[in-house]
């Protein structure tokens, strides 16, 4: 018997002397769950993932090869069933919310309610300085306009723009007359809210008539008034168009030297009021400077004590030939 044979061991030998051959072979220096036996084929599988396959020898068998890439163990630090997260992520899950004091809640408050008020009162003077209401007094624009109706003037109808300060752009010439209106300039006919030259402090509600250059003629024999040799179709006055001491007048063109001398103005304007036997208009000698007029009707919203918006009364004022025939 050689050294390491034994009788108990059938395997001592290459060939194995043992009842039931090679496949009996058990190995007391390992645990039972890694016997290579037929008779443990899914535990053999275990213990090749774990320690790698059985390199053969001449004179018997190897120890299994010991494969440290093929072993995993569990990370004893990382709790069962949790799923890894970064440094960042635990950062961000243990972060607590931040949540203002009193004084500092109170200090938001008051800042947004600064800037609400800041912004309504923004609000407040770019409409007060495009539209303005009024309340027309007296019968002085009747039928048209009663008393006591309320209405809203378009500040901006003739609002002007100095071109001169586009001079230095190249191909640009504003010429010499380099104040233009944006939107146009006033027409015979428009129903114009203006300060009275006569009455300091006081607005006045009139029709422009006469344009810069018109000549105003008003015939006392029939009432009937001509504007530059042409008569006007005025369907929308209330009785007859007298004139006082002077039944002719002449509107200087605008820029000249007699317009400045007539209103103080290098553009002036003839305006009477729609009820003819009850208005103080310029038929009493004088003109409307521009500078005074203050803005364009535009709609009515206030008619016989109670609401009642309609468009402000704006008439075409043509000639007898070629007026349309009353609405």
């Amino acid at each position: 018997m050689t050294p390491f044979e034994d009788a108990n061991d059938p395997y001592g030998s290459p060939e194995g002397s043992g009842p039931e051959g090679p496949e009996a072979a058990f190995d007391p220096l390992f645990s039972p769950w890694a016997d290579l036996s037929p008779r443990a084929e899914e535990s053999a599988d275990d213990y090749l993932f774990a320690f790698g396959p059985v390199a053969p020898a001449a004179g018997g068998y190897q120890l299994p090869r010991y494969d440290s890439e093929a072993v995993r163990y569990p990370d004893r630090s990382q709790p069962v069933y949790q799923e890894r997260i970064s440094e960042l992520q635990q950062r961000l899950r243990e972060g607590t919310l931040t949540v203002p004091t009193r004084p500092h809640r109170w200090a938001v408050t008051v800042r947004e309610l600064a800037e609400t008020l800041l912004l309504a009162a923004l609000l407040f003077l770019a409409v007060r300085a495009s539209f303005q209401n009024f309340r027309v007094e007296g019968a002085s624009m009747n039928p048209s306009l009663e008393n006591g109706e309320y209405l809203i003037v378009n500040k901006l109808s003739y609002a002007k723009i100095d071109l001169g300060a586009f001079d230095w752009l190249p191909f640009f010439d504003s010429g010499d007359n380099s104040v233009r209106h944006l939107w146009g300039n006033p027409e015979r006919g428009d129903v114009i809210v203006f300060e009275a030259p006569t009455s300091v402090g006081r607005d006045f509600i009139k029709r422009v008539i006469g344009l810069p250059g018109d000549t105003v003629d008003i015939r006392a024999d029939s009432d009937e008034v001509y504007v530059n040799g042409q008569k006007l179709d005025e369907y929308y006055i209330q009785g007859r168009t007298a004139c006082n001491q002077q039944c002719v007048y002449h509107i200087p063109p605008a820029g000249t030297e007699a317009a400045y001398q007539v209103c103080g103005s290098g553009v002036c304007y003839f305006v009477m009021g729609d009820n003819r036997q009850n208005s103080s208009d310029s038929r009493q000698g004088w003109l409307v400077p521009i500078e005074n007029i203050i803005g364009k009707t535009m709609i009515t919203y206030w008619h016989k004590g109670g609401p009642n918006i309609d468009l402000a009364p704006n008439h075409s004022v043509g000639m007898a030939e070629e007026a349309q025939p009353a609405p």
